[in-house]
């Protein structure tokens, strides 16, 4: 490893090489990157190179598994398992890049490319999830598993791959292989199209205001919405278009836009008529609607299970979690449920009172919530949403979050400017451990724009592994906060920079992971486990150590006083009772559609989620975190049967963090070291269990989560 001082001084001379030694006659995906630490080149790629480079790696994947298979050696782990490792490079290399870009900065180029390209990408693994010959290899390999002196690591990673081929159907005879091949393709197909569809929804529609109608909305507020409209005026070329948005005030479906204007309108009117856009998306009866195609995917879904020979698609997903079946999770979930609804119904109890006490002639309604729980909460909290903003200034709350990675491992953050990025908003840093070694590049894109998709996430742009050389990651988050307005910084919620310190605990898994095989790296591990590690992180944002630390006025730069700091605490526990229920709602629901037997009809979809959530009283104030039409995590996502993964986390990260309190110190040295080592480093190198016991010394217990919930009896 080159030591950071030589680093430093090669680096301009390696980022000017990044634009002499990328050919621009030749697609930027078959050449070797010079970038800094291989960065993609993303200045040099362009649209028309996307398909020439996956068709050219998918062409090599396919030839690297004919070598294996070819091989004339009697199978061994080394030359088929580890092989198997080394193949797609090139494939994986340019697919990275896409799917980043497809999701973050998409054009309607990458997503007409996105629609051909999934069902070519599922043939293709099919192609080698299928090949029998190639899985009479592995399966000779893993045969004689007890009399190979593989390491730990080997031993799971061998199992793994086994258990990858039988799942993909290679123990299927050919008509059933055939009939997967043309499922996966088909789901694949509609999952883009749901998300493509979902991305339109969002941004097909406006709220646009005058100046008459922003009652209510504080300056920050009333001055974001003006910038939207400006940038929206400036997009458009007709006159008459120009003219839409001159002197207007635009909101619109997007979290960072529609919440703070649902909590600060006093126009009852618009707030419905803005809420109805958010939960209607994708359920318009137009060319973009959702409802048959959700009905389809799952539907699809429980063929391909039966064929596989599970009871439904939910026994097939869960097989690989840490809980099992279909009713370990409904148990888990109808756990949270009863004290969550119960208390759910008690806030809109407290809403109706402030309403009823001003003199209001209605019955508080979903679009109702955001506005009123805000008054209950500066009624028993005394806690304003608009008093913690200033202090939460996004830059502050990255290096908040850098601090606390630097006081539990010793991590540092050093942002490069000369480094070309794929959009002005992003941002890189390079990750050094405590001895000053190179760990990895942190690629943060935060703002909310009109061709991102919602919501937040980690991904990577390289993975990590130790088989051929250190190979270090390039890990990327991305979120949808506020842009800054005018001079002023953006400014977060508190809620958003809870979504940040998540988001960078997935980033410290992708980041910390110290594995050998790149298929085991950092987030590769169960889908109920790998929530944990972010979910852990969040722990650390409402300690008032850490609060103080980072949460700085951006006028003044004055510290957030200590009885801000203790209603924030104090609040903790409030309108949990309309958190855990709207979560749980979108659970079960995720959980219904993946119980369905592959004979029952194909479901209408709006019949199907209501008599689900009318099967577990759910109230009319509150609606699924995401209905059927846009619930992107399960039908174009990776959480189908799987989105009740974030509270078994929670279970996990809830006990984890007790151990921390126990110990009387939150950066307690030998509990962060062994939290690192046993999490955080290991991917799937271990069963999750495994892991979690490792770090804690027993099972996860439930009653850490109940406490910080406050769903144990205690107040919120």
């Amino acid at each position: 490893m080159k030591e950071l001082l030589i680093i430093a001084g090669i680096f301009l001379i390696i980022s000017c090489e990044q634009k002499t030694k990328i050919d621009p006659t030749i697609n930027p995906f078959l050449q070797e990157w010079s970038t800094p630490y291989q960065v993609p080149p993303f200045t040099a790629i362009k649209n028309e190179h996307y398909m020439p480079a996956f068709k050219k790696g998918m062409e090599e994947n396919l030839a690297e598994i004919d070598l294996i298979v070819n091989n004339v050696e009697t199978p061994t782990f080394s030359n088929t398992i580890e092989e198997l490792e080394r193949t797609g490079k090139l494939l994986s290399k340019v697919q990275r890049v896409f799917s980043n870009l497809s999701s973050s900065n998409t054009n309607p180029q990458l997503q007409e490319l996105q629609l051909e390209l999934s069902p070519m990408l599922s043939a293709h693994y099919d192609k080698i999830a299928l090949n029998e010959d190639l899985f009479k290899r592995v399966d000779a390999v893993w045969n004689q598993r007890e009399n190979l002196d593989l390491t730990k690591e080997q031993e799971k990673l061998l199992n793994d791959r086994h258990k990858q081929f039988v799942r993909s159907g290679a123990l299927l005879n050919e008509t059933e292989k055939k009939q997967i091949t043309e499922l996966n393709s088909k789901i694949s197909q509609l999952s883009t199209e749901f998300g493509q569809n979902l991305l339109a929804e969002t941004n097909g529609f406006e709220l646009i205001l005058n100046k008459s109608d922003l009652d209510g909305l504080s300056n920050d507020i009333i001055s974001a919405a003006s910038e939207a409209a400006f940038q929206k005026m400036n997009k458009v070329e007709s006159e008459t278009e120009k003219e839409k948005y001159k002197d207007k005030y635009v909101f619109t479906p997007h979290r960072s836009s529609m919440y703070p204007f649902l909590t600060e309108s006093t126009r009852r009117d618009l707030r419905e008529i803005l809420y109805k856009s958010y939960i209607m998306r994708g359920d318009n009866n137009n060319e973009t609607d959702n409802k048959k195609i959700n009905a389809q995917i799952a539907k699809l879904r429980a063929e391909r299970a039966k064929i596989m020979g599970y009871k439904t698609h939910a026994h097939f997903i869960l097989e690989e979690n840490m809980l099992k079946t279909p009713e370990e999770v409904y148990e888990l979930l109808i756990q949270l449920w009863v004290p969550a609804l119960e208390r759910a119904k008690a806030e809109v109890a407290d809403m109706q009172m402030v309403a009823d006490n001003e003199g209001q002639n209605f019955k508080i309604a979903a679009w109702d919530w955001w506005q009123y729980s805000e008054k209950v909460r500066k009624e028993k909290y005394d806690l304003d949403e608009s008093a913690i903003k200033p202090y939460m200034s996004l830059d502050n709350v990255i290096q908040g979050v850098f601090n606390t990675t630097n006081k539990l491992w010793g991590l540092n953050f050093k942002e490069i400017f000369d480094i070309d990025l794929y959009h002005p908003d992003a941002r890189v840093w390079e990750v050094t451990d405590k001895d000053g070694s190179h760990l990895a590049l942190f690629i943060g894109d935060y703002f909310t724009r009109s061709n991102k998709r919602g919501g937040a996430w980690m991904s990577s742009f390289k993975s990590q592994s130790n088989l051929d050389g250190s190979e270090r990651p390039i890990v990327v988050n991305v979120c949808n906060f506020p842009a800054p307005v005018g001079d002023n910084p953006s400014l977060l919620s508190f809620e958003n920079v809870v979504t940040l310190f998540h988001e960078f605990g997935h980033a410290m898994h992708g980041i910390l992971t110290n594995v050998t095989y790149s298929s085991m790296a950092g987030t590769s591990g169960p889908r109920d486990f790998i929530e944990l590690p972010s979910q852990l992180l969040e722990h650390w944002a409402s300690e008032p150590e850490v609060l103080k630390s980072f949460a700085k006025h951006y006028e003044t730069g004055e510290s957030i006083p200590d009885e801000l700091i203790e209603k924030i605490l104090k609040a903790s526990k409030f309108n949990q009772g309309f958190i855990n229920t709207e979560y749980l709602a979108a659970s079960l629901l995720d959980m219904d559609w993946h119980t369905i037997s592959y004979t029952d009809p194909l479901k209408d979809s709006n019949e199907f989620e209501k008599v689900s959530l009318e099967k577990i009283g759910l109230i009319d104030e509150i609606a699924p975190r995401y209905r059927s039409t846009y619930f992107a995590h399960i039908f174009s996502g990776g959480y189908s049967s799987g989105y009740y993964s974030y509270v078994h986390a929670a279970v996990l990260d809830s006990d984890a963090f007790e151990a921390f309190k126990e110990a009387g110190d939150v950066f307690d040295p030998e509990l962060s070291t062994k939290l690192r080592k046993t999490i955080y480093e290991k991917g799937a190198t271990e069963e999750a269990m495994d892991l979690f016991v490792n770090f804690r010394g027993r099972k996860p217990i439930i009653a850490p989560l109940l406490k910080v919930r406050g769903l144990d009896g205690s107040s919120g």
